[in-house]
């Protein structure tokens, strides 16, 4: 790597671990500022059993007894050594516990994610091939009216239908009693996955719309129409590959969304995730956990971020060639605009 690129990553690695120290701060006081006694987490109701002089030597030991400052640094020396603490909760150590349910949140994520892009494309490319049609036009209004139920509410209604009413779905959890085979896991994803789904589809799905109608607008859809070329290649080879910088930069956009989405309904399923690990720690007043899953999210969406510029850096640098190359021949040959029909 030449020293240009070695600037460009020293740069936004800084940029990542600036970012990461505002978000520790202000995580950080606004847990510590928040009403609540960390000691009845740590303690259960031993504490009221518990003596002021106890109690003072308590705070001690968890190191809660120091100014607001201090308590900062110390968490801060200790993190960067690795040490995040221990899960007053959970009497563990603060990875340990992250480390148990972690895996959850990112399959779940994962699979949405994946789903949520490959049926908004196909959405997105139909809508366009009948645009201005009855059926887009339905689409259109279906879509603003599912996307506007709130997560929970989705959440609640596939259990009353599926697991209350049906039966045929389990209404929480990640395995069943005795379970843990692939299957049942699979099974038991479906209701999260699908409240997930139905609630955020529409809003990928539109802007992928919105930038595909204006690409089949271009000059150098003209002139494959011309030269013959079927719709449904130019929808999906040539309209489809010059949005991919949108694309990508407006999936990076949707992860927080995505995310958020996801950790309300870990807690209307009872799905073992950081979302409800989350809910917890801010709960029971668990400051060490509390404040490790505000990173790892913050970090999550700030990296993809980065990654969503860097690939349209690439993206762009390798289709402007082709766009410039389009317009010129369209020029020579098909003056003048066009539209998809």
């Amino acid at each position: 790597m030449n020293r240009k690129t070695w600037v460009y990553i020293c740069k936004k690695f800084a940029q990542l671990v600036l970012t990461l120290l505002v978000l520790s701060l202000v995580v950080f006081l606004v847990s510590r500022l928040a009403p609540g006694d960390p000691l009845r987490s740590f303690y259960g109701d031993a504490v009221e059993r518990m003596s002021t002089e106890q109690q003072e030597a308590a705070r001690e030991r968890l190191g809660l007894n120091e100014g607001l400052l201090q308590q900062y640094i110390n968490w801060i020396s200790g993190a960067v050594q690795g040490d995040f603490g221990i899960s007053f909760k959970y009497k563990q150590d603060v990875l340990d516990v992250i480390g148990q349910v972690w895996g959850n949140t990112f399959i779940l994520t994962v699979i949405c994610l994946v789903l949520i892009l490959l049926l908004g494309m196909a959405l997105a490319v139909f809508c366009v091939s009948h645009e201005g049609e009855l059926i887009d036009r339905a689409i259109c209004k279906i879509g603003v009216a599912v996307s506007s139920i709130p997560e929970f509410f989705a959440a609640l209604v596939l259990v009353l239908i599926f697991s209350v009413n049906l039966g045929i779905l389990p209404s929480g959890g990640v395995y069943s009693i005795g379970g843990g085979s692939l299957s049942d896991r699979a099974v038991h994803l479906i209701l999260p996955v699908s409240a997930i789904v139905i609630t955020h589809l529409w809003y990928c799905a539109y802007l992928m719309r919105n930038k595909l109608s204006e690409e089949v607008r271009k000059e150098y859809v003209l002139l494959y129409r011309v030269k013959g070329v079927s719709r449904r290649r130019i929808l999906w080879v040539h309209c489809m590959k010059n949005s991919m910088p949108a694309i990508v930069s407006m999936m990076a956009i949707f992860l927080p969304h995505l995310l958020g989405g996801a950790y309300i309904i870990e807690m209307v399923f009872s799905y073992p995730g950081l979302g409800r690990l989350g809910f917890e720690s801010a709960k029971y007043h668990d400051y060490n956990l509390l404040m490790v899953i505000s990173l790892l999210t913050g970090a999550a969406v700030i990296l993809a971020n980065m990654a969503a510029q860097i690939i349209n850096e690439k993206l762009d640098a390798r289709m402007e060639y082709d766009r410039t190359e389009h317009a010129e021949e369209n020029r020579n040959s098909c003056p003048g605009g066009g539209s998809f029909e």
